[in-house]
């Protein structure tokens, strides 16, 4: 082998190193940025469907509630039940609570975060104080809305 062509030989082998070292250094870079942008953009839905629910629980206490929020056993429940057969809620539900893509509205799935592994928000209500205050939140997360021991904390959420 003259110099020549193993000049050429070692061109080629290098040429193909330096393709497969630009690949690993690009996904290195790019596939944790993405999961980044997943991340945010689950957290973005998980939130979404928390103010649905907040949504709901003051249409439960307006409409059903008689200015009552449903009971801490079985409050979602209770909710899932008032999505399900009140007939305002059977012909607005779509547009009251819409959800961010790929999600659709269903009154079965809004007490469910759209985090895997789909665990079910947690909702507890201070009765004991006028107005009733309540707690709703999410298992994986620190997000939560309301507060049992503060009034001005009702329907406020600790993202806004």
């Amino acid at each position: 082998m003259n110099i020549e062509q193993r000049n050429q030989l070692l061109s080629i082998v290098f040429g193909i190193i330096i393709l497969v070292l630009g690949y690993f250094l690009y996904h290195a870079i790019v596939d944790p940025y993405e999961e980044v942008l997943e991340r945010e953009q689950m957290t973005e839905r998980v939130r979404h469907r928390m103010s649905n629910v907040r949504d709901a629980l003051n249409q439960y206490k307006n409409r059903v509630g008689e200015g009552e929020f449903p009971p801490s056993d079985g409050g979602l429940d209770s909710l899932v039940q008032f999505l399900k057969t009140d007939s305002v809620m059977l012909a607005q539900g779509d547009s009251l609570f819409s959800e961010l893509p790929p999600n659709t509205y269903d009154p079965d799935s809004i007490i469910y975060s759209p985090r895997p592994p789909h665990n079910r928000f947690e909702y507890a209500l201070n009765d004991t104080l006028r107005p009733q205050i309540y707690l709703l939140e999410d298992p994986d997360s620190e997000d939560k809305i309301g507060s049992l021991e503060q009034t001005t904390m009702l329907n406020a959420a600790s993202w806004e």
